[in-house]
């Protein structure tokens, strides 16, 4: 059996999106989440400067993709994607306050691939599909691995809930219930097997967006 056939033993109905997206960025993942940046950040090996760079380069990749949640809000379906209590950019501004101090905005530095993630939200988040691969990519993202991120920075730079108010999702006690909703809306988005095809490939280069942001945080601090 194929990694894109259900696990019923059946080949004849295609794989739901979610399953599709799971398994089609897998590699783009795995990248992403081992990088060097990444890895050192996890064992305690780089400062607090450090997670602050990251939050601020989270801040300006959230920033752009909760303008596409409220423009995609218009489209019936896009709508069922956009939950409030996903909203990021608020708690990571909390976050920059006390890591970096009220004139954060002042203070921290956009980094190119940053940049260039920033920009390619504003190209294409107003698209379901790219709307869907990159909302997928990141909160997904936040309510499995971010909390393995959480535990590792209060474990090594001494954070409790000053500091990760980004990874602290308050409205969203158990992740586990949420994020099946989650997949249901995405396997319930009445796509064309084009589009489906260009979720995942949008999804892929999310990913490939991410390793890029990490490889800048890891030339400025690795």
């Amino acid at each position: 059996m194929t990694a894109l056939t259900h696990d019923l033993g059946t080949t004849d109905r295609p794989a739901t999106l979610s399953l599709r997206l799971r398994e089609g960025t897998r590699p783009e993942h795995e990248r992403a989440e081992t990088s060097g940046f990444v890895e050192q950040l996890m064992s305690g090996g780089l400062d607090l400067a450090a997670y602050a760079d990251l939050a601020a380069q989270q801040w300006a990749v959230y920033r752009a993709l909760e303008d596409a949640s409220a423009a995609i809000r218009t489209d019936p379906q896009g709508a069922t994607l956009v939950f409030d209590e996903l909203t990021r950019t608020p708690e990571i501004e909390k976050d920059l306050t006390f890591l970096v101090g009220a004139d954060w905005a002042e203070r921290v530095t956009i980094h190119p691939a940053t940049e260039r993630y920033v920009a390619r939200l504003h190209e294409v988040g107003d698209s379901l599909p790219a709307y869907a691969a990159h909302a997928y990519t990141r909160y997904l993202g936040d309510l499995s691995g971010g909390q393995i991120v959480k535990r590792m920075l209060e474990r090594h730079y001494g954070l409790s809930g000053d500091g990760l108010a980004f990874y602290t999702f308050v409205e969203i006690p158990k992740s586990k219930p949420f994020k099946d909703v989650y997949r249901e809306r995405l396997d319930a988005l009445e796509l064309s097997p084009a589009q489906v095809e260009a979720t995942v490939e949008e999804a892929k280069h999310a990913f490939r967006l991410n390793s890029a942001m990490f490889a800048d945080l890891g030339a400025v601090h690795c």
